[in-house]
């Protein structure tokens, strides 16, 4: 960057505008409706109120993750007594602890993360859902690319909460190890897969870090929550999501700034970059760099709905294919290619940056001669792949056949 060039991760500064802009996530569509006295929410009581604005976001109870360390907002209601419950889908996420506040993190296509906090009312009253500026402070910091991003901390908390140390040396994705994931979360449907930090407290004893159990409702009810899980494969999808969301996000605002600021040709220097990051994203979608299960299948929590809750309104070709098929043996899905390809923000980065995403897709996907730079796709599958894309995202045409030299 040059000196007086625009910095592209003040996502206040034009051609952004994020705090005056009117934004187009899914709840901000929806809040009008939520907030208007005659609104769909349930009133009667906490519960029901959280389980009717899951309804009416179209997010299935069955995603919810039951986290108990101090790691959010509302730090001072959250603990191992009384853990924060976090649903989602595609594209919203809720957050919610009993006796709490409601928190919304929606994702604009171009804008990011919007956030809003608003109090369950106690009588007829409508809501009044609040954008929430000192969400930031966590949610635009280094560890989200200095741009209004979502968060996935592992720490190990104490008896009350607080954490003892912190786990996760890498940003947010499915190429976390699973032996840093999961600390101050519940985590049930894990029979058997144990190298992880998820249903543990501590302690300090001489110095030492000591580990002490915290099953799931061993020290609250759970059925002061919609479900009774916090099921290991919705915390991988939640993983696989965010981690796609911060890099497009943050990915996002550099182009766009360098497009205001070059005027109608973009220098080689912010060309470069742009190239840089559509590689780094085409490897996370193509699961380059994910990790694989550790040495067994996972099955999830059968008691959970969430696999299919998952699989509902799920783009598919005429076959009935998608690239949301869960696999679970060795890997989270069964497809190389994620389904995020299929959500509002990629088909709103700018052409810039998309075009050379789905680029360097179609390269790692032809019919001959691949490029196996940035993923090693096996036949079949790419064969699936440019069937799949070219059905289902927009402007993607397979290329069969490598560039002349």
């Amino acid at each position: 960057m040059t000196a007086g060039e625009p910095d592209p991760l003040d996502f206040d500064a034009p051609p952004h505008r994020y705090s005056d802009r009117t934004p187009k996530d899914p709840f901000t569509r929806l809040r009008n409706r939520l907030e208007a006295p005659n609104s769909p929410l349930d009133r009667t009581s906490e519960l029901a109120f959280v389980r009717s604005l899951l309804r009416v976001l179209e997010i299935p109870e069955s995603s919810q993750l039951l986290v108990f360390s101090t790691t959010s907002l509302q730090l001072g209601l959250i603990s191992p007594s009384n853990p924060r419950a976090l649903y989602f889908n595609d594209d919203t996420y809720v957050g919610w602890v009993p006796g709490g506040r409601i928190e919304i993190a929606s994702i604009d296509p171009e804008l990011g993360a919007i956030f809003y906090i608003f109090d369950i009312p106690d009588d007829a009253s409508p809501i009044r859902a609040d954008r929430s500026g000192r969400c930031m402070n966590c949610h635009a910091g280094d560890e989200v690319g200095f741009v209004p991003g979502l968060t996935i901390k592992s720490v190990l908390p104490g008896p009350g909460g607080g954490s003892l140390d912190s786990f996760r040396q890498i940003p947010a994705g499915h190429g976390v190890p699973f032996e840093t994931r999961f600390g101050g979360w519940h985590v049930t449907g894990a029979q058997g897969f144990t190298n992880h930090w998820g249903n543990l407290t501590g302690r300090l004893q001489e110095g030492a870090l000591i580990r002490i159990p915290n099953a799931p409702g061993e020290r609250f009810r759970l059925d002061r929550y919609p479900v009774p899980t916090s099921d290991l494969v919705a915390h991988c999808v939640h993983e696989h999501q965010i981690g796609y969301f911060n890099r497009a996000i943050v990915a996002g605002y550099r182009v766009r700034t360098y497009l205001h600021s070059d005027g109608p040709a973009l220098t080689a220097a912010h060309l470069r970059e742009i190239q840089a990051d559509a590689d780094e994203l085409t490897r996370y979608l193509l699961f380059s760099d994910e990790v694989l299960f550790p040495g067994q299948s996972i099955r999830g929590d059968t008691s959970s709905s969430y696999r299919r809750d998952f699989m509902r309104g799920a783009d598919r070709d005429q076959n009935g294919a998608s690239l949301k098929e869960l696999d679970l043996s060795t890997r989270l899905f069964r497809h190389r290619c994620s389904y995020l390809v299929h959500s509002a923000q990629f088909q709103a980065l700018p052409p810039a940056l998309r075009d050379r995403v789905l680029d360097r897709i179609r390269a790692a996907i032809r019919e001959t001669n691949p490029d196996t730079t940035l993923a090693r796709i096996d036949a079949d599958e790419r064969h699936f792949l440019r069937t799949q894309l070219a059905k289902t995202v927009p402007g993607f045409a397979p290329s069969a056949q490598p560039p002349e030299p």
